[in-house]
């Protein structure tokens, strides 16, 4: 916070007050990298997109009330956690 006191205007003032207000609200992004956890938005964007593409089968159109019904069992079959052989005799 020192280093940005030094320029004294007033709009460094409001920020180093919003910090000390906010202080135990603001995540420490370094303790968190230290513990291997990611902090950008990569991993939650690259999810949307797993989940919007295990929802999109051809020819198939949902409603949004119905998606968790399909995404669950289609994400167990994607990720070889669900087999039909369990359900059904081939």
């Amino acid at each position: 916070m020192n280093a940005f006191e030094v320029t004294g205007s007033e709009a460094t003032r409001r920020f180093c007050g919003y910090l000390e207000r906010h202080r135990d609200r603001i995540p420490n992004y370094r303790y968190y990298q230290e513990e291997g956890w990611p902090i950008g938005s990569g991993d939650v964007e690259s999810l949307v997109k797993q989940i919007n593409q295990r929802t999109k089968i051809s020819g198939a159109s949902w409603k949004a009330e119905r998606v968790p019904q399909v995404l669950a069992p289609r994400c167990a079959y994607l990720n070889g956690m669900l087999s039909p052989q369990q359900y059904f005799s081939l």
